[in-house]
C-alpha cells in the first residue's frame, strides 16, 4: 500500500475547515506544538526530522482551532499498511474530556488514511474522565514508550527565588552553598541567550556545544554503568541534542571544577510553560570530592526557569522499571526520588500510553513481519512503539 495521501502547500495558521494530514508542516509549526502551555519538544519539527533519519515517516495533522499533532508512521514490511505513534501528543489542555476527544478524532483520521494501529502518550494527568473516554473509543493502556509515567514537578508560578530556595530541604541547601563556595563553575549552553548574556551564576561555554554534548554522552555511559541503565547509539543521541539545542529547545548545564575539569552535567528541554530535566550524570570521583555539583546544577536550572517566567520546573521521572509507580524505600530509584523531593518537587501521575488497534489482523501480521525483519537484519520497521523513544534515557 502506498503512503497515505496528503494535502499540500499549507502555509497559514490558524486553520479553517476540516482536519487534515500534511507531509510538510505549515509555517509556525513549533509555535503551535512546542510553545503552547503544555507543549512538548517531541512534537517539534526537529524531532520529526530526527526520527525521519531512522525511517519514520512524519505526518503533520492540522486541527482547526487547535494545536498541530505530529504523527510518526512506520510501514509494515512486505504486507503494506502502517503503524502510527503520536510522541507526547496530542498536546493537552486543562480539560480531560477535550483531550480525549482530540485523540479520538486524530485516531479516526489516521484510520481513514490507512493506519492499522495508533499509539499515543500525551502528558495528560491521570483522571477517570480521560481513561473512560478512551476506553469507550476502543483504546487500551499499553506499556510506556518513554522511560517514566510519573514526573516530579516543582510549581513556580507566582513565586520568587528566595521563597523557592527556602522550600528546599536544609541538607540540599547546604550542599548547594558548599558547591558555590568551592568555586564550582556552571557553564550554560543555550541558543536562546538574551541581551544579558548567560546570566548571574552561569559562565559562557569555553568550547563549541557539540563538543560538550559529545562528552556528556560519555558521562551518561559512565553513570549508566554505575546505575544499571543503558543508552542508544552515540550518533543518534548527540545528533538530536545538537539539533534541539540549535532550535532553542534544549539547554545543557555543565558543572566544572575551578581548574576546568567537568564534574557533572544536566540536560533540559524548554517547552510549554516549563523546563524539563531529561538527563543528568556525574563522575563517581566528583561525588566524593565535589558532592554538591549535581545539587548546584539543579538549583541553577530552577533559577533559569524562574528568570524565564516559567510556571514549573519539571524534574523528570523516577518510575521503578516495569512497575510504573513512584519508588519505595529499597527500590533502585528511591535515592533519586528523595533527591528530587528535597527540592520541593511532588509526584504527578500521568494517564500513560494508550493504543487503539484499528485493523487487528493486519496489525498482528505486521508485528510478526517486523520481528522477522529485525531478526534477519533488514531495514528496521515495526510497530508504533519500536525505537520511538530514542533520545530519552535515565538520570543519575
Amino acid at each position: 500500500m502506498p503512503a497515505p495521501e496528503q494535502h499540500r502547500d499549507t502555509d497559514s495558521w490558524p486553520l479553517e475547515g476540516a482536519i487534515r494530514v500534511e507531509t510538510t508542516p505549515p509555517q509556525g509549526w513549533d509555535e503551535h506544538t512546542v510553545d503552547l502551555p503544555n507543549g512538548h519538544v517531541y512534537q517539534s519539527l526537529e524531532w520529526a526530522a530526527h526520527r525521519a533519519a531512522s525511517g519514520w515517516l512524519p505526518r503533520y495533522l492540522l486541527l482547526p482551532g487547535g494545536p498541530g499533532v505530529l504523527a510518526l508512521l512506520r510501514p509494515w514490511p512486505q504486507i503494506g499498511g502502517f503503524s502510527a505513534y503520536l510522541p507526547r501528543g496530542p498536546v493537552p489542555d486543562s480539560d480531560p474530556a477535550a483531550d480525549a476527544a482530540r485523540l479520538v478524532g486524530v485516531a479516526d483520521l489516521l484510520a481513514h488514511e490507512g493506519i492499522d494501529v495508533v499509539a499515543a502518550d500525551a502528558e495528560v494527568p491521570a483522571s477517570p474522565a480521560y481513561a473512560d473516554a478512551l476506553k469507550r473509543a476502543g483504546f487500551h493502556p499499553i506499556e510506556e514508550i518513554q522511560p517514566s509515567r510519573h514526573r516530579m514537578s516543582l510549581p513556580l508560578a507566582g513565586r520568587v527565588e528566595a521563597g523557592v530556595f527556602e522550600g528546599i530541604s536544609k541538607s540540599t541547601r547546604q550542599r548547594i552553598r558548599q558547591a558555590e563556595s568551592s568555586d564550582i563553575v556552571v557553564v550554560r549552553h543555550d541558543a536562546r541567550l538574551g541581551r544579558g548574556g548567560v546570566g548571574e551564576g552561569f559562565a559562557p561555554p569555553p568550547e563549541p556545544t557539540p563538543v560538550a554534548l559529545d562528552r556528556f554522552y560519555d558521562l551518561l555511559l559512565e553513570t549508566g554503568e554505575r546505575r544499571h541503565f543503558s543508552f542508544g547509539p552515540r550518533s543518534s543521541f548527540v545528533a538530536w541534542w545538537v539539533a534541539a539545542h540549535r532550535a532553542g529547545h534544549l539547554v545543557y548545564l555543565e558543572a566544572r571544577a575551578a581548574g576546568g575539569f567537568p564534574l557533572a552535567g544536566l540536560l533540559m528541554y524548554r517547552h510549554g510553560r516549563r523546563l524539563t530535566t531529561v538527563h543528568s550524570g556525574d563522575h563517581e570521583a566528583a561525588r566524593r570530592d565535589h558532592p554538591g555539583a549535581l545539587h548546584l546544577l539543579r538549583w541553577r536550572a530552577i533559577q533559569l526557569a524562574l528568570r524565564e517566567g516559567r510556571d514549573e520546573m519539571d524534574l523528570g521521572g523516577v518510575d521503578v522499571t516495569g512497575a510504573r509507580r513512584e519508588p519505595h524505600e529499597g527500590d533502585a530509584t528511591y535515592g533519586l526520588y528523595q533527591h528530587k523531593r528535597s527540592f520541593g518537587a511532588e509526584g504527578v501521575e500521568l494517564a500513560g500510553a494508550h493504543e487503539k488497534v484499528i485493523r487487528p489482523n493486519r496489525y498482528r501480521v505486521g508485528r510478526l513481519m517486523a520481528r522477522l525483519s529485525r531478526m534477519l537484519d533488514r531495514t528496521p520497521a515495526g510497530d508504533a512503539t519500536q525505537d520511538a523513544s530514542s533520545g530519552q534515557g535515565g538520570e543519575a
